[in-house]
């Protein structure tokens, strides 16, 4: 199981926000390549991007902090959430060198596009699924639908998606333990493997998802707790290769 660092971009900085909301941000440096560098020099084998400022605005923001993490390590497997709702986006992110591109807002909204973007980017497409409750949210959890997240990740395992990142809105930032339940199930019912997201605070957390990983839990992405230091990346990855025998 893969612990992966977030990097969230937000007017060109690294923040960090409390369960999504733009205005509860703090900061930890203005410079992204750099702390990729750091991720990367504690073993990280993939980033999490996200371009918060293009949730927001459905389009990208933090485009070129983004490509210059790509081009900086071309090796390394990326994911890039925030504002990618058109096939131009994939293409250009892909074009760079990103790896994996996550599709959130527009998968609920207009599911057929992940089909589509799954047949002309095969092998490329994550698809993101925030919930509250069990519920979908869209639109930077600005607006919470009446789907519930099982039922949609059972029609995307059928449109070929790489995997989902599953985030619990209640748990994102709170650095109050990761819904390790509510995430094995998704991966059970899905029949996807899933991106555990929201709430991965200690090593308590990883050890708890890696009791569960054989249910289709690929990885546990990390923001907050890395940069306070209640989760100690290296050790994180560490410990899961041994408790899942570097299964990724």
């Amino acid at each position: 199981m893969l612990v992966i660092p977030a990097i969230d971009l937000k007017d060109g900085q690294c923040v960090r926000l409390k369960q999504g909301r733009m205005d509860d941000a703090t900061s930890y440096g203005d410079d992204p390549v750099a702390m990729a560098a750091r991720w990367v020099k504690a073993g990280a084998r993939r980033l999490h991007l996200v371009d918060l400022n293009g949730a927001f605005e459905g389009k990208p923001v933090n485009g070129e902090a983004v490509t210059a993490i790509a081009r900086a390590y071309p090796d390394l497997p990326i994911q890039i959430g925030g504002g990618i709702r058109s096939a131009e986006t994939i293409e250009h992110y892909l074009a760079a060198g990103v790896s994996y591109v996550i599709i959130g807002t527009k998968a609920v909204k207009e599911p057929d596009f992940v089909g589509e973007m799954c047949r002309a980017f095969p092998g490329h497409v994550i698809v993101g699924l925030d919930a509250k409750d069990g519920y979908v949210a869209t639109d930077g959890w600005a607006e919470v639908s009446t789907l519930k997240a099982t039922e949609l990740a059972k029609r995307f395992a059928d449109d070929g998606v790489s995997s989902i990142v599953y985030t619990d809105i209640a748990r994102d930032g709170m650095m109050q333990g990761v819904n390790v339940e509510a995430t094995a199930a998704l991966a059970r019912e899905g029949g996807l493997p899933v991106i555990a997201s929201g709430g991965v605070t200690n090593l308590d957390d990883i050890k708890a998802l890696c009791e569960v990983a054989d249910s289709g839990i690929l990885g546990a992405i990390t923001g907050r707790a890395i940069y306070e230091g209640s989760l100690d990346v290296t050790e994180a990855q560490q410990l899961s290769d041994q408790l899942t025998g570097g299964r990724a």
